[in-house]
Formats: structure tokens, sequence, C-alpha cells
């Protein structure tokens, strides 16, 4: 590994935050500071950089602008290094990470987000692993190739495909799971790779760093006792170009006449409608139930088994690619990054 270089951008997050003293609030501080709680960083036999974000960011506070200034710092310093650590905060971690595989096009080094729930300056801090092991991996090549060319969340021994990672403990080391695709990489005494479920992209040319986004979207959540108010209102949001619809099951949602008189209207003035689960496990099938198909009849598409995270993500980005919904509505029907089955 000597020859490899790895550029560590912190956004900020828990990883790098102290504690007030006085308050007991946590916020973010520079690099400078993690790197000096981590001693065993030299003992890698590689380059390591850094590039912090100023000031660092809560990833409460993260959003597509900050996601661009992370793909931007990946290509200007492409060619000079072998693989990315980002350190990222966890509560929109899948976001950053869904967003990032978007918008780096041709992909051929690995991205790996991770950070951790307990700051590095504390005793049991899960931070100290999670990067040496993130680096590890973004480090990692065989026969001269990168093991792992792709945007991933490495946290508490394990490796995942970033967009089709979800944060679902708050509580726990094990912050982030993926129900619908299998892990990449495993560690243990060994870190054991999961090649046959890592895509290797063909030889497809440069990189290309995407630098827009449209965030002109609403999600809407499907519960018993929807009211028609809060439909029309969300549909009727000026400007809005798209609905990811948060549904029951296998994608079914009410069969009241009000409510699919407005989707229906929704759709006729060019709104697209996706269709995706609240289920953490399974996928949206529309032929399924009465429910669905009247969902489907109308024109709603489907996101089979993506997550919510790549679903905002992959509809912000292509809003911002193509101004076609014909267009649209194909490329939600095609796993461009590996996010669908």
């Amino acid at each position: 590994m000597g020859s490899s270089s790895i550029l560590v951008i912190y956004t900020g997050g828990t990883i790098g935050m102290v504690q007030d003293p006085e308050t007991g609030e946590l916020s973010p501080v520079n690099f400078v500071e993690i790197s000096k709680k981590i001693p065993e960083l030299m003992r890698f036999d590689l380059n390591i950089e850094t590039f912090s974000f100023v000031p660092p960011l809560d990833s409460a506070e993260i959003d597509p602008e900050i996601w661009i200034r992370m793909a931007a710092v990946i290509k200007e310093n492409y060619s000079l290094f072998d693989g990315f650590v980002i350190l990222h905060g966890t509560d929109t971690m899948a976001y950053s990470a869904s967003a990032l595989s978007f918008l780096l096009e041709n992909l051929d080094k690995p991205v790996i987000f991770t950070g951790s729930q307990l700051p590095l300056g504390m005793l049991r801090t899960d931070g100290k692993e999670n990067l040496i092991t993130a680096i590890e991996i973004a480090a990692a090549k065989e026969n001269n190739t990168p093991i792992v060319p792709e945007v991933c969340i490495f946290f508490q021994n394990r490796l995942f495909r970033g967009n089709r990672t979800t944060k679902y403990n708050v509580e726990y080391f094990n912050a982030f799971r993926s129900d619908n695709y299998p892990h990449l990489a495993e560690t243990g005494v060994n870190i054991r790779y999961n090649r046959s479920a890592i895509i290797y992209p063909p030889e497809t040319g440069k990189l290309k760093a995407h630098t827009r986004m449209n965030s002109n979207i609403a999600i809407l959540k499907i519960f018993p006792g929807i009211t028609r108010e809060l439909v029309y209102a969300i549909y009727n949001i000026p400007e809005l170009r798209a609905v990811i619809m948060e549904t029951y099951g296998a994608g079914n949602a009410p069969t009241l006449p009000w409510f699919i008189s407005l989707t229906r209207g929704a759709v006729s003035k060019g709104i697209i409608i996706l269709n995706v689960t609240q289920c953490a496990t399974g996928s949206v099938d529309m032929t399924q139930y009465k429910t669905g198909k009247q969902l489907q009849d109308i024109g709603v598409s489907s996101g089979y088994d993506i997550t919510i995270e790549a679903a905002l993500a992959k509809m912000m980005f292509l809003l911002a690619q193509s101004t076609s919904n014909k267009e649209i509505r194909a490329l939600f029907n095609e796993s461009l990054r590996g996010e669908i089955n």
C-alpha cells in the first residue's frame, strides 16, 4: 500500500465534535484536533492528506449545495489521490452518500463515508476504528485496481453501498443497515470483501462531477386519516416538479375518490410522482393489489426497492439533468448506480 494516497475530507459531524464543559453541547472542531487523537494514522504506509470544510457542519445542516461542493473537491483532487474518505455526521450520511453516487459519474476510485456515534475525544468512541478502517478500505487495491470503486458507507465493521443505506439506530454503534442489498465488506481480524456485490465500472472514461441538483420536490407520507387538505397543499406547492409518495407495503395507498382525483390531476399537470414503500425491506409492486394498481393506472411511477434517501437524491439529480418527464420516468426504471435491483 506504500504508494497509495488518500484524501480525508472533513465535513463535520460527531466524530470531530468536542463537548462544552459548561453546557454539555457538542460542536464541531477542525481536523487537526482529530488527527492528534489518532496517532495510529501515522503508522499507515500511506500518504494521507486532509481537506476541511470551514466551518465544519453538523450533518443536519447539509443540503444539495454541500453535496455539489463535496463532489467538486473530489473532482479537483481526483488525479492526485487513490481514494477518498469523507468524515460526515450520521444523521444525513445516507442522503449524502446517495447524492454523491449520482453526482460522480464514471467513478472508478473508492469514496468512503464514515463518522461515529461518539466523539473521538471520548474514551469509548467508535470513531477511531471507523476512520482507520475506512482509510484502509479506500487504499485497498488488487492488481493495482481499487477493490471497492464505489461511494460507500463504512460503519461498525460493515461496508455498505452508499445509495442502499439507511440510518436506523441512534443508540448503538451499528447505526446503519442496507436491507435490500448485501454489504460489500465485513471487517474482523481480516477485511472480507463481497466481490460479487461490488460494481466494477466499465472503461467509461473520465470522472464527471455534476454541478446541479433540483430540490423542487416534496415527500408525501401516506398515513391512516390523511386529509384532502394536506394532499392538495403538497400537490399545489409553487414550482413543484416531483413528489416521492411513501406508501404502505408493496406500494399501496387509499382509493378514496378525492385522493385518486388529486393525484391524477397532479400527474396531468406534469408533476412526477414516485411510489416508494414505507417498509424497510422489500419492493414496490403496483400490480399486486387493487390499491397499488389504481396508482399505476393514473401515471404514478414505481420506485421498486429504492431507499427514501436514494429516491430523493436520484430525483434531485435527474430533475437537474432533464426537463423531459418521460426521460426521467424511464431513468427511474433503470439502475444508474446500483440503487435498485
